[in-house]
């Protein structure tokens, strides 16, 4: 058989009719049922020949944009020392996630999140002047996080392939350069590989830096939130919305504050139905209420936890991603009930700003209650409520925090219009570090004048095997994979569907003719029912199938496109001419 021929009799292969009992989305379901990756462990997955056709396609793809842009790649190790981590403190900072371990000699190591003091290293020793930048080096890697909920198969999960590139330049000038170069490599690159990308403001996170984009694939699977305004095209994470403030109101016109008895009105509901008994024509909503939510947080390397009080509109829930950006690199969690039995003060369901002001309790509010907004709120004590707290006259924040809920129809913050809400994959991130790690490190050079600069850095990361899931994503039916051709484990299905040597002789030469065409094509000679080939060709996914069949006799071949359903009976003597463009 030509080369370019695959026989699925000899392909290592077993498809599944059921989905997989712990599968929740569409691409782990489809993913493990057609071959292409089997489970392990929690978040680790085995790569099978098919899956693995598809992840070197993605790689080829990634590597042709990077080099397009005067990137150089290198390697590293995954397997690396604590020293630098230290030194620039995400040895601590990136907490549990971090997979840690010690060699035989208790030295400490971990297994590689992300490389960007590694990069900074490797330029440091190969540099010295002006001369030697800009560069920009990038790596295709595994990686590791230690999640604490893997799920959604490769999606999420805690060992995965991923391109990490950055640039290094010795002017802010240069860096935006690079940002824009590697902006416009990732539309092209998403564009090859199928995916329908929103870019969207986000926040640095651990990483780092400066300006922050997000790289989003639109699926309901997708663990991202994010909200864009259709009449200005502004788009964000949710993590990275900013809440345009109300202006500042009048306290010279507000009624005095006044404590009420509010028995059992613990929640947002039943205190909303008490205050219009209490003031019937005040018309009360859940906005007009004061929710105070209290978590406690610990910043890396600390042993104590620290109280903070986080104050919403009560129409609104804490979005936990959201607070969780708004603290980082602190930890943050939710108090349990020995954290309240500590802190006597704390009165679930009636806690009240003034409370936590009087016990020193750091207290951050929504960006929503300036000055001069009256609440009602909790009294600090059991069934009661505080009526008309005004916010800089009764009590006084110590700062504002981005931890409510955005919701479809909030206002954009560019003021142009409201937001619409979705969900989708995170493929790309790209971050303007700026000299964060640089300095840390001791990343300079000498400069044209003589004079030592410290240098500027960029990060740059796509998510290569969540590629081939956030394809899947978007691109699957109810009978399986549907792969776009440019990463497509094979060009042509070619299914033998009788048992006659007619068949298989006409499939061989086809075959070989596609091969030698520059086709890749994988060949169904096992000797199954049409039936079970037929399903295996839809779930399997490739772009063209061709079915020699019956119509044989009469010279004929039937073509099917797997994306569109479009089926075409070709001469068989032609086959190979259709497929290629040929004249």
């Amino acid at each position: 058989m030509a080369r370019g021929v695959t026989r699925m009799s000899e392909l290592f292969l077993r498809t599944l009719r059921e989905d997989p009992a712990d599968a929740e989305v569409t691409s782990h379901k489809l993913l493990v049922r057609a071959g292409y990756v089997r489970r392990v462990a929690p978040g680790i997955y085995s790569w099978l020949p098919l899956g693995v056709r598809v992840l070197r396609n993605v790689e080829r793809i990634v590597r042709e944009e990077m080099d397009a842009i005067g990137a150089q790649e290198v390697h590293f190790p995954a397997l690396l020392p604590r020293e630098p981590y230290e030194a620039t403190g995400r040895w601590t900072e990136y907490g549990d996630t971090l997979f840690r371990l010690k060699d035989r000699k208790q030295a400490d190591y971990l297994l590689g999140p992300t490389h960007e003091e590694l990069f900074t290293l490797m330029v440091k020793g190969e540099t010295s002047s002006y001369r030697d930048f800009p560069v920009t080096l990038y790596q295709i890697q595994t990686k590791y996080r230690d999640e604490e909920r893997p799920r959604a198969g490769i999606l999420r999960g805690r060992e995965f392939t991923m391109k990490d590139s950055y640039s290094f330049d010795l002017t802010d000038e240069g860096l935006a350069e690079s940002y824009a170069a590697h902006r416009l490599a990732y539309q092209k690159l998403f564009d090859r590989l199928g995916l329908e990308i929103q870019i969207v403001s986000a926040m640095s996170g651990a990483m780092g830096g400066s300006a922050s984009e997000e790289f989003l694939a639109p699926c309901e699977a997708g663990e991202d939130t994010y909200v864009r305004c259709l009449e200005s095209g502004y788009a964000a994470n949710v993590e990275a919305v900013t809440t345009p403030p109300p202006p500042a109101q009048s306290i010279e016109d507000k009624p005095e504050a006044v404590v009420h008895d509010t028995p059992d009105t613990p929640t947002i509901d039943s205190l909303v139905a008490v205050a219009r008994e209490v003031a019937p024509d005040r018309g009360y909503t859940a906005a007009d209420t004061l929710k105070n939510v209290m978590v406690k947080t610990r910043l890396p390397g600390a042993d104590e936890w620290q109280l903070l009080g986080v104050g919403v509109p009560g129409d609104r829930e804490v979005d936990m991603k959201r607070l969780e950006a708004a603290v980082s690199p602190a930890e943050v969690a939710l108090l349990e009930d020995a954290d309240f039995a500590r802190n006597r003060f704390l009165t679930k369901g009636y806690i009240g700003p003034v409370g936590l002001q009087k016990n020193g309790v750091r207290y951050l509010v929504d960006p929503r209650i300036v000055t001069g907004t009256a609440w009602v709120t909790g009294a600090d004590e059991p069934g009661r409520h505080v009526f008309d707290l005004v916010a800089g006259r009764d009590f006084t924040p110590d700062g504002t925090i981005e931890a409510a809920e955005v919701r479809a129809g909030d206002p954009s913050p560019d003021g142009a219009g409201t937001l619409v809400a979705a969900r989708g994959i995170e493929m790309g991130h790209i971050f303007q570090l700026g000299r964060k790690y640089a300095q840390a490190l001791g990343l300079e050079a000498l400069g044209a004048d003589g004079k030592r600069t410290t240098v500027t850095m960029g990060s740059y990361g796509v998510g290569v095997s969540r590629a081939v899931a956030a394809i899947t994503e978007q691109h699957a039916d109810a009978k399986g994979l549907v792969w776009p051709r440019e990463v497509a484990p094979y060009d042509v299905h070619l299914v033998i569907a009788g048992k006659d040597d007619a068949q298989r002789a006409a499939a061989e030469t086809i075959a070989a003719g596609l091969a030698e065409a520059g086709l890749e094509v994988l060949l169904d000679d096992r000797k199954a029912s049409p039936g079970v080939k037929f399903a295996d060709a839809e779930l399997l996914g490739m772009p063209t199938s061709i079915t020699v069949g019956r119509g044989l006799a009469n010279g004929v071949v039937e073509v099917t496109e797997r994306r569109s359903g479009e089926r075409r009976e070709v001469p068989v003597d032609d086959v190979v001419t259709a497929l290629t463009g040929g004249a």
